[in-house]
């Protein structure tokens, strides 16, 4: 059993149930104990309650966080602000992405959230997006760092509950600061640490720098420190943590493109074993459990026009998909996307044999994580399969 934190506060016990150093690990932050090493990441207009209870459902994951919410909105009991972090019993452990530049802001929506029962509090300083940054929020944080440290000091010290922060290596190439503000949060007392192998000024470009996470890891001495980035495959998260020393992975496009991930992930590091991908008729069955769930939380008007970007993340592994994909885009009830999805099904038989598989020439590729391949066009071509989604930005 390795301890994490000081004799003060213990921030994180980690508990090795196998010898094998990829094998499923048991977090304890503060007082919240966890059963994955495995993270949802936060993803603005889609992180939503109805698609963390699909990827609970589905299974692998524990701790799963909410879209970044307006420290300031939510003090003001802002509706949107507050329908970000509505959530249930099933929906737990919970973490809330929080944002903002101004401490007593931050300090007091931290006592919100921890009012509202929430689990653990996770400090967006990653966000790239200008009307985010202009604030003081999001990735400028990296470039204060004594600022952010006592920002974070009034969080810790208002709060039980664990809080942690989400970072990315840096402003840019010429400003790699992720391991000294990594250093600077523990030293504020922050939880863990969930680092983007990205600059702010790379976006979603470029390749995920695996070397940029490890230094992270290195800067800390007694916190832990997760990689994100491109988490694709199971063979990606184990690769991330096999070269960086990262004590875990976070995935959020890339469980929005497969929410079997996490489980897929949990299995292949426990056994060694990587599992086939699901079926089409299990795909078939989560995108409608998805569904469904959208309309029991938001209403059937609201709940099926946010589907219609949901979908066809979904149909990336259909094979053949355009009818499905232009016609999904326009549902705005249960009887059209019902209608939407008779038609698909129908029409793709032509593109499948006997038992209902998919014809060789139509099956698709396995993914592979861009960092993972030295071809620098076919890093290109991986990185533009995971869509960059475009959230709401009207409460940021």
């Amino acid at each position: 059993m390795v301890f994490f934190g000081n004799p003060i506060r213990v921030v994180v016990v980690l508990k090795f149930l196998c010898t094998d150093l990829y094998s499923k690990l048991m977090f304890q932050l503060g007082h919240l104990q966890l059963k994955s090493n495995l993270f949802l990441s936060p993803l603005a207009g889609y992180t939503n309650l109805p698609f963390r209870l699909v990827i609970r459902e589905v299974g692998g994951v524990d701790l799963c966080t909410t879209d970044l919410v307006n420290a300031r909105s939510l003090i003001e009991q802002n509706p949107k602000a507050l329908k970000l972090i509505e959530s249930n019993q099933l929906d737990s452990p919970l973490s809330v992405q929080l944002f903002g530049g101004v401490k007593e802001e931050m300090r007091d929506a931290s006592i919100i959230l921890q009012e509202h029962g929430v689990n653990s509090i996770d400090v967006n300083m990653g966000c790239p997006v200008p009307k985010v940054t202009k604030t003081g929020g999001g990735a400028s944080m990296m470039n204060e760092l004594p600022k952010t440290q006592e920002l974070i000091r009034a969080m810790v010290e208002a709060v039980d509950i664990p809080i942690t922060a989400k970072m990315r290596l840096g402003w840019d190439d010429q400003n790699l600061t992720a391991p000294d503000l990594a250093r600077a949060l523990e030293e504020a007392g922050v939880s863990a640490i969930f680092v983007h192998g990205r600059t702010r000024a790379q976006g979603f470009e470029g390749v995920v720098n695996l070397e940029g996470i490890r230094k992270v890891v290195e800067g800390v001495s007694s916190i832990p420190v997760i990689g994100n980035g491109d988490i694709t495959t199971p063979e990606a998260a184990k690769h991330m943590i096999k070269k960086t020393g990262c004590h875990g992975v976070s995935a959020g496009r890339g469980a929005f493109y497969n929410p079997w991930i996490f489980l897929h992930t949990q299995q292949y590091l426990e056994t060694g074993i990587l599992p086939p991908e699901p079926s089409f008729q299990e795909r078939i069955r989560v995108m409608c459990r998805h569904y469904d769930l959208m309309v029991e939380v938001f209403g059937e008007d609201r709940g099926s026009l946010q589907f219609r970007k949901v979908a066809p993340w979904y149909s990336k592994r259909f094979g053949p998909v355009k009818p499905f994909n232009t016609a999904v885009v326009r549902i705005s009830s249960r009887e059209d996307f019902e209608r939407v999805l008779a038609e698909y099904l129908d029409w793709r038989t032509q593109f499948t044999d006997e038992s209902g598989e998919l014809l060789p020439r139509y099956q698709m590729s396995p993914m592979v994580a861009s960092f993972m391949l030295e071809d620098e066009e076919h890093q290109s071509k991986q990185r533009k399969a995971i869509a960059v989604p475009k959230g709401p930005v009207e409460v940021w």
